[in-house]
């Protein structure tokens, strides 16, 4: 068989990125090889995003400029497929004539399939069906030694909340959970490849396995926490509603599950959660992360927060800062309201003014700015265990070294807070080895020297193997 390139371009959630690699493993069965840049590309995939407006300008924007790879090789076969896909459709092939392929986001299993008929016919195709979801959820499991230790795992798809801001019910479709036997296959299957922390995505994954009864999610991830080898589990993302005791008990009972939750707020007014369809109060929400503090006093709390929905006043958008200041959360992610195809607030008549949604924006990251600085300064002169993914991405000499020419590593702790790291060069860990690899996907001690607002610097504590270790994670202690 013809070797073949493969480039994806993934943009928006981190379920497309997990999405992006199981379209890359199906079609390495025709002969596609992913490669990391479009330029020698037979095959060119943009997976797209439509949860807000600016990703999905992005999406026409980076297509713009692909049209000219396609006109230099008019053999380039040019696919779109994820959420934005799903939403325009037809009209996707009307406005961009060089695109060959448009699927939607239940399409995936389909993908080998349809991109050989384009070889063999020269045809153009949409495929956008949703009629086989149960399909859409299996995952291949081929996956290459030594892959990231850090890895997605989507546990389920779709969403039947219909918050009256969001299209994810439009482009995902109803909402499906996998069986927890495959989900813990995969997991083996990825920590037998090098992973070491897993992340299991969902739009709601407290809800995993409610319609179908198959399991809670509590028990999910008990089973998960079993698995032998693997390191450390986060979830991403949940709906206040559905937040039980159960889950929030797992925290404190499960040993490998990360002090860290993301916990959408959305707004800090009644009035608006009202509004924006989120079936929960301002009251009820403080008092869940009252009760996970209580549970686990050091959990770290992020959350999304959108800046001028339709209808806010001036009132409401103070109640969203002061829910800030009771909640003083770790990180958030705050987005400009924008209006989505199909969701209910499109049609909202009393729309804020771009001028005065950009203005409540920065109002909110500047709030954050001193939480976060807050909470990141409060660590400086800690021990932090943190999970090494490798070494730092920085390029530049003065960031990648520090004086002594010592490498800079870089992991997260389990609050899930970014930190770089020196170590010495000569330093051998248990077994003498000297690789280049020495502390990947190791759980190592760092003490913390400085805070950064986005990340925090460190120095490894010199490493000594534990006489014992009872979880089997190859962590080290001072």
């Amino acid at each position: 068989m013809k070797n073949k390139y493969l480039h994806i371009i993934t943009i928006g959630c981190q379920m497309n990125i997990y999405d992006s690699e199981q379209m890359a493993i199906r079609l390495k069965a025709l002969g596609y090889n992913l490669i990391p840049f479009s330029e020698r590309a037979d095959l060119i995939i943009v997976n797209t995003c439509a949860i807000r407006e600016k990703a999905e300008q992005k999406v026409f924007s980076l297509l713009g400029r692909l049209a000219r790879l396609k006109k230099k090789n008019p053999g380039l076969i040019l696919g779109v497929g994820g959420c934005v896909a799903q939403q325009e459709g037809k009209k996707l092939l009307q406005r961009v004539p060089c695109l060959d392929l448009v699927f939607g986001t239940h399409a995936a299993g389909r993908l080998p399939e349809l991109v050989e008929r384009i070889e063999q016919q020269g045809c153009r195709i949409v495929d956008i069906g949703m009629s086989d979801q149960k399909n859409s959820l299996e995952s291949v499991l081929q996956y290459d030694q030594n892959i990231n230790i850090s890895k997605f795992v989507t546990i389920m798809q779709g969403c039947e909340n219909f918050c009256t801001y969001c299209v994810v019910p439009y482009v995902r479709g109803k909402e499906l959970s996998r069986k927890p036997e495959a989900i813990i296959r995969e997991i083996k299957a990825l920590v037998k490849s090098g992973a070491g922390e897993i992340t299991l995505l969902g739009q709601n994954v407290n809800s995993y396995g409610k319609k179908e009864g198959i399991s809670t999610f509590p028990e999910l991830l008990a089973s998960i926490n079993r698995i032998e080898g693997l390191k450390r589990i986060r979830f991403t993302t949940s709906h206040p509603k559905d937040l039980s005791d159960e889950l929030i008990e797992c925290f404190a009972n499960l040993d490998k599950l990360c002090k860290h939750i993301h916990l959408p707020v959305q707004s800090g007014s009644n009035r608006i959660l009202r509004r924006m369809n989120r079936k929960y109060t301002r009251e009820e929400y403080l008092e869940k992360i009252e009760k996970l503090r209580e549970i686990c006093p050091d959990i770290a709390v992020s959350t999304d927060l959108i800046a001028g929905f339709p209808g806010e006043s001036k009132s409401d958008f103070e109640d969203t800062l002061e829910l800030m200041k009771q909640v003083e959360y770790d990180s958030i992610f705050a987005f400009k309201y924008s209006d989505r195809p199909n969701a209910k607030a499109a049609g909202f008549s009393d729309k804020i003014s771009e001028n005065e949604k950009r203005t409540r924006l920065q109002r909110i990251l500047k709030l954050q700015e001193g939480f976060t600085a807050q909470k990141n300064s409060s660590l400086v002169g800690l021990i932090q265990p943190v999970l090494v993914e490798g070494l730092s991405k920085k390029q530049d000499m003065d960031n990648q070294y520090d004086s002594n020419n010592n490498l800079q590593w870089t992991g997260r702790t389990s609050t899930n807070k970014i930190v770089n790291f020196f170590h010495d060069n000569d330093r051998k860990i248990s077994d003498g080895s000297m690789s280049d690899r020495i502390y990947e996907g190791k759980l190592v001690d760092v003490k913390i020297k400085k805070a950064l607002l986005h990340s925090l610097k460190g120095k490894l504590v010199v490493p000594e193997p534990r006489l014992s270790d009872k979880k089997g994670d190859n962590s080290y202690v001072a």
